[in-house]
């Protein structure tokens, strides 16, 4: 796949050291998300007054959206250690064991897409969320042992772009699922003028929003986005960032006022062509000489949480808003209208 500036999942250390230093670590600075915010606020201060770890946490959603974020800012605000690893990185039950007995109490242990854990390893899990402790086997054949270790009680917080694929007894075990929400431009634009601040590089009210709104929903977006305006600010000699400038910018990035770039203007006129009738996954994927997981994990949920795209029984659809955004004509449908 080529290298797209609102791909999400891709990045490199230099990018990720960056992000990591913008990101809020307090509730207060932590902008958008109200909902989840004011829950896990009672959750935690309850938690705090009866002296206990916080029950275990699931974040779902599209990538992008702050669920690593908000693991260490309730690690801050449980005054606990956390320790953050990834699914992937947990390949046999002895590397879960050794990061379980290395926990102390009201340590939180964050797992970031937790649904590809193996089913090994999430059978270690099971026990250790419940009842805190694990079962190891030692040896092998009739000489093999099972040994019993207990655990302090921890928090697990696991994240998840694909809550579906997750087994019905490890989402079970979770006391607080919370689905994050695609953020609007007003959330966005104050995540900006709060980043820029950081940046030490100001930024007007309108250049922000315009940001904002090509920005796909996602702060992780939103946050690249400035980065790349302040480089041509910068290369301009501008002491600020200003509308004019971020308009520029954003245009030479590629990426047009609804926050589409070549690769979703490529698919949505695909579904377009097809005149309001269903398009298999199969079909697109081959079409964009793309994988069917790039189309569907990457592609469309953007497109989907923002009524261009719509998934049926019989495949993907162009909605009534990718005409419009498109400039094309609804098409006729069965004798009807679209």
């Amino acid at each position: 796949m080529i290298d797209r500036i609102v791909e999400i999942e891709k990045f490199d250390a230099e990018e990720t050291s960056v992000e990591t230093t913008l990101r809020p670590d307090a509730w207060n600075e932590y902008i958008g998300q109200e909902k989840i915010k004011k829950n896990l606020g009672v959750f935690i201060e309850a938690s705090k007054k009866r002296e206990e770890a916080l029950d275990h946490v699931l974040f779902f959603g599209p990538p992008g959206l702050g669920k690593t974020t908000l693991a260490l800012i309730i690690a801050n605000e449980m005054n606990a250690n956390i320790k953050v690893t990834a699914a992937p990185m947990i390949e046999k039950s002895g590397d879960l064991a050794a990061i379980l007995t290395n926990l102390e109490e009201g340590d939180i242990l964050f797992i970031d897409e937790i649904h590809r854990l193996s089913p090994a390893v999430e059978e270690i899990l099971y026990s250790s969320m419940e009842d805190f402790r694990i079962d190891i086997i030692i040896g092998s054949g009739p000489a093999a042992q099972t040994v019993k270790i207990d655990l302090p009680r921890f928090t697990l917080i696991g994240a998840t772009t694909r809550a579906g694929m997750l087994s019905n007894p490890l989402r079970d075990r979770f006391g607080m699922s919370f689905r994050m929400q695609f953020y609007d431009a007003d959330e966005l634009a104050k995540i900006i003028v709060q980043a820029s601040n950081k940046l030490d590089k100001e930024i007007i009210s309108e250049a922000s929003m315009e940001i904002a709104k090509r920005s796909r929903g996602t702060p992780r977006i939103a946050l690249r986005l400035l980065r790349r305006v302040r480089d041509f600010a910068e290369v301009a000699d501008e002491n600020s960032i200003n509308h004019s400038r971020t308009r520029f910018a954003l245009d030479e990035l590629g990426i047009n006022s609804h926050g589409f770039d070549e690769m979703d203007l490529r698919l949505l006129n695909l579904l377009a062509s097809s005149n309001g009738r269903a398009m298999g996954l199969s079909t697109i994927a081959a079409s964009l000489s793309e994988d069917e997981g790039t189309v569907e994990d990457v592609l469309e949920p953007y497109l989907i949480a923002n009524g261009y795209l719509e998934r049926t029984a019989k495949g993907r659809k162009a909605t009534r808003n990718t005409y419009e955004v498109l400039n094309l004509e609804l098409p006729l449908n069965d004798g009807g209208l679209f």
